[in-house]
C-alpha cells in the first residue's frame, strides 16, 4: 500500500508542475503591472466602469486630476458618448511602461479596455496654480500690472496675447532627470539670430542635473561664466518685458512652477533698464537710468571711501569734514575696517532677517532694528554716527536695480572694495576698480560681448543706453540680438 501510495505522488508532480509552468507562461495583465508599480503611490486611483465595450479601468492621480474634470472628460463620456473618448485620447504603446508611467504622474487619465486589451490616454491634468497677480519684486507704476505664475501654460498664454503672430515659436523640453521638468524655449522664428537659438539648444541639451525647482538653477547652468558674481542672463517675471525683447530678437525660456523667465542673450546695461523706461517720457526715463547705472558703483565705493580716507588719505579732506570725523570718531576704539566691516554686517543680519520673517514682522524687525542698534551703537561709541549715514546711503543704492540679482552683486563686490581699501587706501580702490572693469570686459551672454552697448556693436544702440532717445528713434533692432531684422 505504501509502494503504491509512493507511486501515485510521483506520478501526480510532473502534471502539477506542468499547470504551474502554464500559469507562468501567461502573460501578466497590463493593469496589474501598472498596479505592481504603483502600489506604494497612494493618490493613484483606480475605478472600474462598465461601458457598452465592457469593463474599462480608470487609472488616474487623485493629487494632479479634480473629479469634475474627471466627470466631465472621463465618466460622462464612458456613460453616454464613448466615441468621443477614442476621438479624443492617445493610444498607448502597452510595452512602454515608462512612457506609460509619466503621463500617469503628468496628469493624464489611463483608460485600460479589457475586453480590447486596449489602454488609452486622456491629458486631464488640473492641479490647483495661483491666479495672476500683480507683481511684488518688479513693481511699475504704468503700464501692465499682471506678471508670470508658476503655471507654464499660463505664462505662455500671457505672451502669446500680447504678440499674436504666427512666426512666434516655443519648443518644449524637459529636463532634470530626477524631477522631468517642463521648459520652453520662445522665439520669433523670422527676428531671432540662429546662431543664438542653436546655442541656447546645445546648452540646454547637454545639462546634467537633477533637480530643478526653479529657473535661476538652469539659468546658472547656461552662463558663459558660471564663477563670476554678475548675472549673465536677465531674469523676470513680467510678460511685456518678456515681449520687449522677444521683439527685439532674444529668446526667452520659461519652466512649469517657476514663475521667473530667462532673456538672453543679455548686456550689462540693461540690468538697469526697466520695462516701465519704455512707458514713461524720455526725460524721465533717462534721469531714472542714470540714477541706477551710476548709484551701482555709488554703493560700491561710498563705504571704501571712507575707510580709505581715514586710514591713508585724510589730507584729501576739508579741514572743517576732517574735524567732524575725528570727533565723531574720538570714542571709537577699532579702526575704520573694522568699523565699517562691523556696520555692514550688522545690515545684512537685519536685511536677511526681515526677508525671512513674515511680512508685518520684517518690516518692523527691518526699521526699528535698524534705528535701535544704530543710535545704541553710537551711543556706546562702537561706530561714528557719519558711518550710520553712508552705510545707509549706500543700502538704499543697492537697491536701485530693477533686478534683484544685482543688488546680491553690489553687496557682494563692496566688500571686495571695502577689503581693498582697507589695506592699500585710494590705490587699492582703483586696483578693485580696474580689476572689476576688466572682468566685465571679459565677459560674454551668450557668445556677446557682456558690456555692450557701452561697447556697442552700431553705434545706433547708444540711442538707448545711458540715456534713453525719444520713442521715435527706437524703431530698429538691438546689436546685441544680431536679429535677422534691422
Amino acid at each position: 500500500m505504501k509502494n503504491r501510495k509512493l507511486v501515485r505522488t510521483t506520478i501526480g508532480r510532473p502534471s502539477q508542475k506542468r499547470e504551474q509552468n502554464k500559469m507562468k507562461d501567461q502573460p501578466e495583465q497590463p493593469i496589474e503591472i501598472i498596479k505592481k508599480h504603483t502600489s506604494q503611490i497612494n493618490d493613484v486611483i483606480y475605478k472600474k466602469v462598465l461601458t457598452d465595450d465592457g469593463l474599462v479601468t480608470v487609472i488616474y492621480s487623485n493629487s494632479l486630476v479634480e473629479k469634475m474634470t474627471l466627470q466631465i472628460m472621463v465618466l460622462m463620456p464612458l456613460a453616454n458618448h464613448l466615441n468621443q473618448i477614442h476621438q479624443v485620447s492617445e493610444i498607448m504603446d502597452l510595452s512602454k511602461l515608462e512612457e506609460i508611467y509619466f503621463k500617469l504622474i503628468s496628469g493624464y487619465t489611463l483608460l485600460y479596455f479589457h475586453q480590447t486589451n486596449l489602454l488609452v490616454g486622456l491629458d486631464t491634468y488640473s492641479a490647483p496654480s495661483r491666479t495672476i497677480t500683480n507683481t511684488e519684486t518688479e513693481s511699475t507704476v504704468i503700464g501692465p500690472q499682471d506678471s508670470f505664475t508658476e503655471s507654464l501654460e499660463t505664462n505662455i498664454s500671457l505672451v502669446k496675447r500680447r504678440i499674436r503672430n504666427p512666426m512666434l515659436k516655443n519648443e518644449n523640453r524637459i529636463i532634470g532627470s530626477e524631477t522631468n521638468t517642463n521648459i520652453s524655449i520662445l522665439y520669433i522664428d523670422d527676428i531671432v539670430n540662429k546662431e543664438n537659438l542653436e546655442t541656447v539648444r546645445s546648452r540646454i541639451d547637454k545639462i546634467n542635473y537633477p533637480a530643478f525647482n526653479d529657473i535661476s538653477i538652469l539659468k546658472q547652468l547656461m552662463e558663459d561664466n558660471p564663477y563670476s558674481p554678475f548675472p549673465q542672463f536677465y531674469l523676470t517675471v513680467r510678460p511685456d518685458s518678456i515681449s520687449h525683447y522677444l521683439i527685439d530678437g532674444r529668446i526667452a525660456i520659461l519652466m512649469d512652477s517657476s514663475q521667473s523667465a530667462i532673456i538672453c542673450p543679455t548686456s550689462f546695461l540693461e540690468m538697469f533698464v526697466s520695462i516701465e523706461d519704455y512707458y514713461n517720457r524720455w526725460t524721465t526715463a533717462s534721469l531714472l537710468r542714470f540714477l541706477r547705472f551710476f548709484g551701482f558703483f555709488l554703493t560700491i565705493m561710498i563705504t571704501p571711501m571712507y575707510v580709505s580716507t581715514l586710514t591713508f588719505h585724510p589730507e584729501i579732506l576739508p579741514y572743517e569734514l576732517l574735524l567732524n570725523l575725528q570727533e565723531s570718531r574720538a570714542k571709537v576704539p577699532f579702526p575704520p575696517l573694522f568699523e565699517v566691516l562691523f556696520i555692514e554686517l550688522i545690515i545684512e543680519v537685519l536685511r536677511e532677517a526681515g526677508s525671512r520673517m513674515p511680512a508685518k514682522v520684517g518690516q518692523t524687525i527691518g526699521i526699528v532694528g535698524g534705528i535701535v542698534i544704530g543710535t545704541a551703537a553710537v551711543e556706546a561709541g562702537l561706530i561714528s554716527n557719519i558711518l550710520i549715514v553712508l552705510v545707509a546711503t549706500s543700502a538704499l543704492l543697492s537697491f536701485l536695480p530693477p533686478i534683484f540679482l544685482m543688488s546680491n552683486t553690489s553687496r557682494f563686490v563692496r566688500y571686495i572694495f571695502i577689503l581693498s581699501a582697507g589695506m592699500f587706501g585710494l590705490m587699492g580702490q582703483m586696483l578693485a576698480f580696474a580689476w572689476l572693469i576688466a572682468h566685465l570686459l571679459r565677459l560674454n551672454s551668450l557668445g556677446t560681448p557682456f558690456m555692450s552697448p557701452i561697447i556697442p556693436r552700431k553705434a545706433g544702440d547708444l540711442k538707448d543706453g545711458i540715456f534713453r532717445f525719444p520713442i521715435t528713434f527706437l524703431r530698429n533692432k538691438t546689436g546685441i540680438s544680431r536679429s535677422q531684422k534691422k
